[in-house]
């Protein structure tokens, strides 16, 4: 339900403009012709991104420390500076062809609270500190969500290190060619709250025109491999009746995972996304062929339900299409819900702003949804226009950017104002 406020009280306020321009400055790092960013993690590209949110962060008086990792953390003392810190970021890295706004608004909404509250010289009673994680799209090197993956321990650090890119190049080689192997040993060891500001990257808000999501959880989601063999053969001298097609098979299986997600409404998600066909000839029947599968939803008990049902459709399928059946798991994260009192700090936020809200439950992976497994975590969505990210096209606005830091200022405000 859309919610807003009539209070005009003067307020502490951020400088949209100014962040507008950090956003359009680091976007130029990596710009593509068609208006959007290529600054994938570990690449000569995003080291030019780390220095100028080094250099940005050291203008505010902050102090840099790079994890093993990689993990940028950018502290601003508190008035107990040995209590647990405030965390507020996201990650500067990009898709292949993505676009300026994706990680990057978390991580300069962050600066921009900073720089607010050093602006109006305003004392926190806990410390603050920004971070920008390392590869939390994963495009480059496999998994996503590395850095914070490892931070939290779902990853250890050789696990990562170890990871290799299209070109054999380990993500350890080329965290060291970057210049940005660093220690763990000044890092945060607890953290009293993490707030990560981020566009929607879906079409939620903007069809319902508010300017706000106060996240309150992220989808569970379940991947499988599921791969399908039947019988190449020619496609001319072959009958009907005689097939084992197994495209045709695939196809049924695609049919029936929209079908699964259909029936799981509001939360339900079903997804084939890759698909490889063998021996991919035109005049060949297809003897096998491999998708992959993703199943969420916000609900533990209904994604497992959902993926039970998926498992027996596949028995019959490919014994109605005499095809033989491999299955694999390749992800399991169970459905986060975020902590009531971070999702209250952000809902009060939007509401003293006067801002247009709801809730809403995150479809996509974030950082976040790691970090709420060891710290009280929210998040912030913004709208994007219809929708979309992951893409050159992904755009939003300056009032709506402007909006959500404003948010994350006064939430961030009330976690750290309170005592250890």
């Amino acid at each position: 339900m859309t919610t807003t406020s009539s209070s005009h009280a003067t307020r502490l306020t951020i400088d949209g403009e100014r962040l507008w321009q950090s956003l359009m400055t680091l976007a130029k790092i990596g710009a593509t012709p068609k208006g959007g960013c290529n600054r994938q993690a570990l690449t000569e590209l995003d080291r030019q991104g780390r220095d100028l949110l080094t250099r940005w962060c050291e203008a505010e008086g902050l102090t840099v420390r790079f994890d093993a990792i990689g993990n940028l953390f950018a502290r601003r003392p508190g008035r107990d500076d040995t209590a647990d810190p405030v965390v507020i970021g996201s990650h500067i890295d990009t898709q292949p062809t993505g676009g300026k706004f994706d990680g990057c608004f978390g991580v300069l909404a962050a600066l921009e609270v900073i720089r607010t509250l050093n602006a109006q010289g305003i004392e926190t009673q806990r410390p603050l500190e920004l971070v920008a994680w390392t590869n939390e799209e994963g495009c480059r090197f496999a998994p996503c969500m590395m850095g914070s993956g490892v931070f939290v321990g779902q990853l250890t650090l050789d696990d990562a290190l170890s990871r290799r890119d299209a070109e054999g190049i380990s993500a350890g080689e080329a965290l060291a060619a970057i210049g940005y192997v660093g220690d763990d040993a000044h890092r945060p060891a607890r953290l009293a709250g993490y707030l990560e500001a981020h566009i929607e990257q879906g079409p939620i808000l903007e069809e319902e025109g508010d300017t706000i999501g106060v996240v309150t959880g992220a989808l569970g989601i379940q991947w499988f491999d599921v791969t399908l063999t039947g019988m190449a053969a020619h496609s001319g001298s072959t009958p009907m009746h005689l097939r084992r097609n197994a495209l045709l098979g695939a196809t049924r299986v695609i049919e029936a995972v929209d079908a699964i997600a259909m029936a799981h409404q509001p939360d339900g998600r079903g997804t084939v996304g890759a698909c490889q066909v063998l021996p991919n000839s035109r005049n060949v029947i297809p003897g096998e062929v491999t998708l992959s599968v993703d199943l969420r939803h916000s609900d533990g008990d209904v994604l497992d339900a959902m993926v039970a049902e998926f498992r027996q459709t596949l028995e019959k399928i490919a014994s109605a299409s005499d095809l033989a059946l491999a299955v694999t798991q390749t992800a399991n994260n169970p459905p986060q819900h975020f902590h009531p009192d971070c999702i209250a700090a952000v809902r009060r936020a939007a509401q003293a702003g006067g801002h247009a809200y709801r809730d809403i439950v995150s479809g996509a992976g974030h950082d976040a949804v790691l970090v709420a497994g060891v710290a009280p975590t929210a998040m912030i969505f913004i709208p994007c226009e219809k929708g979309i990210s992951h893409n050159e096209a992904e755009y939003a606005s300056p009032a709506d950017v402007a909006a959500g830091a404003d948010v994350l200022l006064h939430a961030t405000l009330e976690l750290a104002q309170q005592g250890a």
